[in-house]
């Protein structure tokens, strides 16, 4: 087993953390002047990458190539779809939903990226920004990267490696050290694009048991649920993926649509049905504009851009070798048309519901009864939300719980995928290399909160992103190069 990924990554990892430990300013400010020159140097190029990813997956759905399938011709799925769909929300998105599930749209209806804010026309506009973060282009990033490499990996007997799916354009120079360039450059993607999820999810549990039983709101508490959920994490990470993320999941995705259904219950149902109805026509009318928006001519404007889309887009990618790799894993025997309409659709459709239930309530709340639920930070505006709600501290104690089982399996899913990179793709990678990227993966999060905050993680991720995006369309050429080959073999057969 090659370990030169590994080592070379870690060590780095061990030298960015120590770092943030000795000099947190220093690098707090270096890290403020990457991100501003990234976001406007670059905004253009995360716009125009985020559109064409999606249009190459539409291009999949209805070319040619989809009956072409994930594996062999005999290959059947190992998993249900209930179970898949639960799996691939799980590591998605999960921490991020409760995150910001209140807190964006209400954040977009009263600072839209244009216009008068704490309008009706601001609150379509809000939802509908928010769907276009969370929706089709978010989607399509994540499933044209696990694509690629489940299509490398089932069809080809190829390692689980982001460089494996450049075989078909680099070929033998990918065992090389282009190749492992690359897979370190996806190990720090990941760990930049989880500790964010981390980072919320630290920040969220403790706001919510500031809110049930007066636990104070700061780092060193945020430390310490970190500390504990490392164990849980790691205990789940090596009992394998078909029991500890497994289970987890289906747990995940029972307290999620049991928050979901009540919140719909004892919401404003009808006013949130007919929000949905009225943000859908609203997000396919400007579907294309929203996407490709950058506002040259308004500083205003160009700054809620990059602070919101393009921030997105950047952590989307920067979650592709992650989420990409984990849905590839679990997605053996699909066809592409399936495999692809399945990743597109369904989380967008739960996402848009989502959404609109959760953050048309807040705004329900601030429209109608007056209640200050724009002026609540990220992490607290559910629970103050909830506050409004019957059985408000019932719904806080299972958001906690979710919120704590969604970060035990992003950080386990995490750390098996950060396992696979850098043990040249093993697809169960040894219990202690887990182990190590667990204890890297929270030092890394933790480092990033002292040094700088929210702010700090979305740093990170903003500037880890812009390699692995060329990386990702290289990827896509490559695929389209195999899927070629694999059609012609079939038509002569």
């Amino acid at each position: 087993m090659d370990r030169s990924v590994f080592k070379i990554s870690v060590g780095i990892a061990v030298v960015f953390v120590l770092i943030g430990v000795l000099i947190p300013d220093q690098l707090g400010a270096a890290m403020t002047e990457a991100q501003s020159f990234v976001l406007e140097t670059f905004g253009w190029f995360y716009q125009l990458v985020a559109t064409f990813f999606l249009l190459f997956a539409a291009f999949m759905i209805f070319s040619k190539y989809g009956k072409i399938k994930l594996g062999k011709k005999d290959s059947k799925p190992e998993f249900n779809r209930p179970t898949w769909f639960a799996m691939l929300f799980s590591a998605g998105m999960g921490i991020g939903l409760l995150f910001y599930g209140v807190s964006e749209p209400i954040s977009h209806f009263s600072s839209p990226p244009f216009g008068e804010g704490g309008t009706a026309q601001s609150a379509i506009l809000g939802m509908r920004f928010t769907w276009l973060h969370w929706g089709l282009h978010a989607w399509a990033i994540y499933a044209m990267v696990a694509l690629a490499l489940g299509y490398q990996k089932f069809k080809n007997n190829a390692p689980g490696l982001m460089s494996a799916t450049l075989y078909p354009v680099l070929g033998e120079r990918v065992n090389g050290p282009i190749g492992k360039t690359v897979d370190v450059v996806a190990v720090f993607a990941t760990l930049f694009g989880v500790a964010a999820s981390l980072g919320l999810g630290s920040q969220q549990i403790n706001a919510g048991l500031e809110y049930l039983i007066g636990i104070p709101n700061n780092f060193f508490i945020q430390f310490l649920i970190m500390a504990v959920i490392t164990v849980l994490f790691i205990i789940s990470a090596t009992t394998g993926i078909s029991k500890g993320i497994k289970y987890l999941s289906n747990i995940n995705m029972s307290i999620a649509v049991l928050l979901f259904v009540v919140m719909l219950i004892l919401g404003p149902t009808l006013f949130l049905l007919n929000m949905f109805t009225s943000t859908l026509g609203s997000y396919v009318q400007n579907f294309f504009l929203m996407g490709l928006r950058l506002a040259p001519f308004d500083v205003n404007e160009a700054s809620w851009t990059q602070g919101w889309t393009i921030f997105y887009w950047a952590w989307w990618i920067s979650w592709t070798p992650f989420v990409g790799m984990f849905i590839a894993r679990v997605s053996k025997g699909r066809t592409i048309r399936e495999f692809t309409i399945a990743v597109l659709l369904v989380p967008t459709i739960v996402c848009a519901l989502w959404f609109t239930i959760f953050g048309g309530t807040g705004i329900y709340l601030e429209v109608t009864q007056g209640l200050n639920v724009s002026g609540q930070s990220l992490e607290t505006a559910l629970f103050y939300v909830y506050q409004q709600l019957p059985f408000g501290a019932l719904l806080s104690v299972l958001t906690v719980a979710l919120i704590t089982t969604f970060f035990v399996t992003s950080a386990d899913s995490a750390t098996f995928v950060l396992g696979m990179l850098t043990t040249g793709g093993e697809l169960n990678p040894p219990n202690k290399v887990k182990v190590v990227w667990g204890i890297i993966l929270v030092a890394a999060t933790l480092v990033l909160m002292a040094s700088g905050g929210l702010s700090g993680l979305q740093t990170a991720i903003i500037v880890s992103a812009l390699p692995l995006t060329l990386i990702v369309l290289v990827m896509c050429y490559g695929l389209l190069k195999e899927l070629d080959k694999e059609w012609k073999i079939q038509n002569r057969k």
